[in-house]
């Protein structure tokens, strides 16, 4: 091993279960060097690790070793079970004469647990500027028991193709103390959208920016290399390691009896845009039932277990704004972003008609990838403004990426009756609390993307209550308040 501290990317944990979670780290003592093997030999390592009840790790409750293979980057999975679940822990790592920064973690609560509280941030959409981000640096001290990553955690560079390329864009993403601080202090719960690969990808189809697509054998080349480097950054359960370009990226967590948390990949398995329209005039297309966001299997995952979860809240999980929204600010055809749900329309209708068929506990929407604050109204029918509203949608701003389509979006917001609301300039996350009686969600953002000193404040707070549909405001603008204990 090289004599440098191998653990300058710091640690991780995610997917908290009642019994366990998976703990992460990558041994990289030159994270940026350019063969991406982050400065170590090309052999396997073993690491030693320890999950302990107090963070002086006087009371020790598991520990073992785990290879850190050359081949995944000497990144290390550690699925540790045997916890208490609803606890706090702490965990290390040890590589010879190197021991790691000290994490934080917590188990979920037990199955079936009558649970009182759940409080989680909804992050999205980091682009770098340039080493601190403000919005980690605060959200580090909040009260939360996870973090919820719905895509875009790092951007694709223009010619970024290899494995190489992809650890060196992740592990420069890991340089930042802030973002390494949110990992340590947080179980993170993290899933992909399009720019950990290429903008605007859809299955084997390739959409650069400002050049030719790729044909499909190159693209999933590169869609291997991307998905392998993801795997090896983020603290994921080992089904997700890819098999080529391809990763299990969909999954449901649990939350004793509050909550149930779906996470959908809506990038693997989509039929690609109609025509390869962004935002234009709708095409025909876009209404096809052929057009899926997420393949007919997900699909059917995520309908039966609506259907069948036991939970006060129903939580989904995904990438991009599922709510129709009319970029067309004057009477006529409309305009829309094909990327978002509004180019899969057959297939939200599907989903939402199963919502209101089946009623599943207060479903709510949580979504990323628009650089900016929703809070919407889910209509069993968007054309009519006064239809069933099934289910409340909050997309979060992001966590640095500017909004350079907020004036478009402004324009047309007297057309969106159920946009409840929009704010388009501000970066930051979304804290939301969950109670038997209510979900909370506090649009908490920071007054520049890099900021490195100032705290989040409440920029808006809008309320779900049990049994009714639909968002309200709390506060049109408010400090910074506590959490309920």
């Amino acid at each position: 091993m090289a004599r440098e501290d191998p653990f300058t990317l710091g640690v991780a944990s995610g997917d908290p279960l009642p019994d366990g979670v998976v703990l992460w780290t990558r041994l990289a003592p030159e994270p940026l060097a350019p063969d991406g093997r982050g400065g170590m030999p090309p052999m396997d390592l073993m690491v030693q690790w320890e999950v302990a009840g107090d963070d002086r790790f006087r009371r020790v409750v598991r520990r073992g070793s785990e290879i850190a293979p050359a081949a995944l980057g000497h990144s290390v999975h550690v699925e540790v079970s045997g916890l208490d679940p609803a606890r706090e822990y702490h965990y290390r790592f040890r590589a010879r004469d190197y021991v790691s920064p000290a994490g934080t973690t917590r188990t979920a609560p037990a199955p079936g647990a009558p649970n009182s509280r759940l409080a989680f941030a909804l992050a999205s959409c980091q682009s770098w500027v340039g080493g601190r981000y403000g919005a980690y640096r605060t959200m580090a001290d909040e009260d939360l028991d996870l973090v919820v990553h719905v895509g875009d955690y790092i951007y694709e560079h223009k010619g970024a193709e290899t494995l190489a390329d992809f650890r060196r864009i992740h592990a420069w993403y890991k340089t930042s103390v802030d973002l390494r601080a949110a990992h340590a202090r947080f179980p993170f719960v993290a899933v992909f959208d399009d720019h950990e690969v290429e903008n605007n990808w859809a299955a084997s189809r390739s959409r650069p920016d400002g050049g030719p697509p790729m044909g499909p054998e190159r693209f999933l080349r590169l869609r291997a290399a991307a998905f392998q480097a993801y795997y090896e950054h983020l603290p994921l359960r080992r089904h997700a390691l890819p098999a080529g370009p391809d990763m299990l990226a969909y999954r449901r967590l649990r939350f004793g009896q509050l909550a149930e948390l779906n996470v959908l990949d809506t990038r693997q398995y989509r039929t690609p845009q109609a025509d390869d329209r962004f935002i234009a005039p709708r095409h025909p297309r876009s209404l096809d039932p052929s057009q899926t966001m997420t393949g007919d299997l997900q699909e059917r995952w995520l309908i039966d277990g609506l259907r069948r979860s036991p939970a006060r809240w129903n939580v989904i999980a995904q990438q991009t704004m599922m709510a129709q929204y009319d970029y067309e600010p004057a009477p006529g055809p409309q305009r829309i972003n094909h990327d978002q749900w509004d180019g899969y329309a057959a297939a939200r209708d599907r989903l939402l008609d199963a919502i209101a068929r089946d009623r599943p506990s207060n479903p709510v929407v949580l979504s990323g990838d628009w650089h900016s604050s929703f809070v919407n109204d889910l209509k069993a029918d968007f054309a009519d403004a006064d239809s069933q509203t099934l289910a409340t949608e909050f997309v979060g701003t992001s966590i640095s990426s500017a909004c350079g389509w907020r004036r478009e979006v402004e324009a047309a917001l007297h057309a969106n009756p159920h946009v409840r609301f929009f704010e388009g300039t501000r970066h930051g996350y979304v804290r939301c609390t969950l109670t038997p009686a209510s979900w909370r969600s506090d649009y908490r953002v920071v007054p520049t993307a890099d900021h490195a000193t100032a705290p989040a404040t409440t920029l808006t707070s809008w309320v779900v209550e049990d049994g009714r549909p639909g968002a309200f405001p709390l506060s049109a603008t408010a400090p910074a308040t506590p959490l309920p204990i």
